[in-house]
């Protein structure tokens, strides 16, 4: 039973690394472009974006990982700081809270990759 739960982890695993290496290889190659109004949008989606999923690399790691919470922790932390931005854009300081959410991004990016680096390597 062991084994067959080991080679599903392994097999999912070996597909999302696959997935990711596709979708890097394709943006190469196509060089997509963003239009100009989405690129503070985009900017603070792909820093929570990464935070969310050092997160559940950090999980994983741990054997904490649930794959619901991983997405909800995408979609919710993307949505978050995207709405921050508008919100900031909307009162008039759309530079100061899109620093302020890449911020503070910024430090748990690092925070997890403290935690998951001592978790692979050791204490």
């Amino acid at each position: 039973m062991a084994r067959m739960i080991t080679r599903m982890v392994a097999n999912r695993m070996t597909t999302a690394l696959l997935a990711l290496v596709v979708g890097v290889v394709a943006g190469l190659l196509l060089g997509p472009a963003a239009p100009g109004w989405l690129v503070p949008y985009l900017a603070v989606a792909v820093v929570a974006a990464l935070d969310a999923v050092l997160g559940a690399a950090r999980a994983f790691v741990e054997r904490t990982f649930d794959d619901r919470v991983f997405v909800v922790s995408f979609l919710g932390d993307v949505a978050v700081a995207v709405l921050l931005v508008l919100v900031g854009e909307l009162v008039g300081f759309a530079d100061a809270l899109s620093t302020a959410v890449v911020v503070v991004l910024g430090i748990r990016i690092f925070t997890t990759a403290t935690a998951l680096r001592r978790a692979l390597v050791g204490r």
